[in-house]
């Protein structure tokens, strides 16, 4: 990535003042967009960018996105704060997002070593990650700018039909339950949700946490965020938090460190962000099914390409599993068993 120093250099110099820039190493963690550690002589950065073979000519804007969001959010939410945007391809010859380094570690299957090994560990940070969730959904999101950033109208319904859609019209294999739990969801649609600003994919793995004790840095990766029914980014920090209904569970690394005997249920954790929100949780089991639905139907498109031999990673092979997995754990949820 040596080739990138020079003219990222020059570019944050004269837009930014930040001189010294050079790519350090590659971050780890999600599969759409890129993640630089960037050294500066006024100390490490982050550059977010995506894949230089990225498939779809509009792979930026979720990046911009991020930027529009970070931005609004700043003094709200624990988060990143923009550095940066650039959205010259002829720079690094994609857009790119600057934002601040957050000294955090992202936890999947284990805690850190400066974390006692126990469940009280893994509910500390349960507690912290679903009260920032709650501070999302509470934040002002029309004073803050946001009030054109996406239609909530009718959001779940059009989440439900496009992803639904999307599927039929290409499908790589018999997938019964996708069609199956799509009627359903759209037959037990919720009525009165409520509308707030939400991140899109909020769980465990998408945040960092403190190095040195149990307690939440930041939220990142905010590509996905968007003005919608709060209550479905609860659902989805919850269908993978604790005992799942299929095992091995689809992604089964996603939240692993909660899989734990003691650790907070889901209902606690929801309790305890109606609480903080007044937003009700009397439907959970709709948002949990669509939860685990939605992220089944996104994620078969990235199947399909590894069947047409556009890609081919452990991530794109492994959702032959995963998948369906994910369908047993929507079909569960939706008639309560969770």
């Amino acid at each position: 990535m040596e080739h990138l120093n020079a003219p990222l250099a020059s570019w944050m110099a004269e837009h930014t003042g930040i001189t010294g820039a050079k790519v350090a190493r590659a971050l780890s963690g999600g599969n759409s967009n890129l993640t630089l550690l960037l050294d500066t002589d006024s100390g490490p950065l982050v550059l977010r960018t995506p894949p230089e073979n990225a498939i779809s000519a509009t792979a930026h804007r979720g990046i911009e996105r991020e930027a529009t969001v970070l931005r609004a959010i700043k003094g709200y939410v624990k988060a990143p704060e923009v550095i940066g945007w650039c959205d010259d391809p002829a720079v690094l010859g994609r857009p790119f997002l600057l934002v601040s380094h957050v000294d955090g570690i992202a936890i999947t299957d284990t805690l850190p070593p400066a974390y006692p090994d126990t469940a009280t560990s893994v509910n500390r940070l349960g507690e912290d990650l679903v009260d920032e969730l709650a501070a999302i959904h509470k934040l002002p999101w029309r004073k803050v700018g946001l009030e054109k950033f996406g239609n909530p109208d009718n959001f779940l319904e059009r989440q439900i039909t496009r992803w639904r859609d999307a599927r039929a019209q290409a499908p790589v294999r018999d997938l019964p339950r996708l069609a199956e739990l799509a009627e359903w969801l759209l037959a037990n649609l919720p009525s009165d949700g409520p509308v707030g600003l939400i991140h899109g994919d909020f769980h465990i793995d998408n945040t960092l946490a403190r190095p040195d004790r149990p307690e939440l840095a930041a939220v990142i990766d905010w590509e996905l965020a968007a003005i919608g029914d709060p209550t479905a980014d609860l659902g989805l920090f919850l269908m993978f938090w604790g005992p799942r209904a299929v095992d091995p569970p689809g992604f089964r690394r996603l939240q692993a460190v909660t899989r734990r005997s003691g650790v907070v249920s889901r209902r606690a954790l929801a309790e305890r962000w109606s609480a903080a929100t007044g937003f009700s949780v009397a439907k959970l089991d709709f948002y949990l099914c669509f939860a685990f639905w939605r992220l089944a139907a996104i994620v078969e498109g990235a199947y399909a390409l590894y069947c047409e031999g556009k890609v081919d990673t452990e991530y794109a092979r492994g959702l032959e599993y995963d998948v369906p997995a994910l369908l047993a754990e929507a079909e569960a949820a939706a008639k309560g068993h969770w």
